[in-house]
């Protein structure tokens, strides 16, 4: 999941951080959303990058905020604590494989090679961020706010292994069976990252976990 991370606020050559920015106080109902979508991003981007770097120790907030250029109240009012703002984090990436699938979707013959196919190209994305994936998958876990990321990934299974179905057509059974594929997924993720697992095994797994749980969908 390749995001722009680097391509954020960043001091100016003179040494001096970007402007600080405060809540917009504009006419046009369309320009101000428009500039509080573009500040929520730079937010996120921001904080994206410094995970990226040192994990969610380094998302400390008053660092995120002067990385994104905004006050340290106006990060408070997007994002009240850290989780929410992992959570923010992990919805972004979460854009771009959808993104991705969108522009090249999978083309195997069957659901659960279609899964395997959404669930691999997952993992080469978050881990050509190793830093940031195992702090996004960990903090996660540990998560105290309720996060989108499992709803997300089950309903992206869906669609892809069972020819468009969303999560509100599906019965509980599917739900059921492609939240299980993800959460077999995200603990394979987990042991690849401890280095207890390879590319290739993770692979194996997650076909084997597929072929099973996807037979019937």
């Amino acid at each position: 999941m390749r995001t722009s991370h680097d391509t954020i606020a960043t001091p100016s050559s003179s040494g001096t951080e970007e402007t600080m920015e405060s809540e917009p106080q504009m006419g046009g109902h369309s320009v101000r959303t428009r500039s509080q979508h573009q500040r929520r991003k730079r937010i996120v981007q921001a904080a994206a990058a410094l995970a990226s770097r040192g994990g969610v120790e380094a998302m400390q907030m008053r660092t995120v905020a002067e990385r994104a250029g905004v006050a340290l109240g106006t990060l408070y009012r997007y994002f009240p604590s850290k989780m929410d703002l992992v959570v923010a984090v992990v919805g972004e990436e979460i854009d771009l494989l959808e993104s991705s699938i969108e522009r090249r979707p999978p083309g195997a013959s069957t659901p659960s090679s279609r899964a395997v196919d959404v669930l691999m190209r997952a993992t080469r994305g978050l881990m050509r961020e190793p830093e940031l994936a195992d702090a996004l998958i960990r903090s996660l876990i540990m998560a105290e706010v309720q996060t989108p990321f499992g709803d997300r990934m089950t309903g992206l299974l869906l669609r892809v292994s069972a020819e468009g179905l969303t999560l509100e057509q599906a019965s509980e059974e599917q739900r059921d069976l492609a939240g299980s594929l993800a959460s077999v997924w995200v603990q394979e993720l987990l042991e690849m990252l401890r280095g207890r697992r390879t590319y290739d095994q993770i692979q194996r797994r997650i076909e084997t976990a597929a072929a099973r749980l996807l037979a019937d969908i």
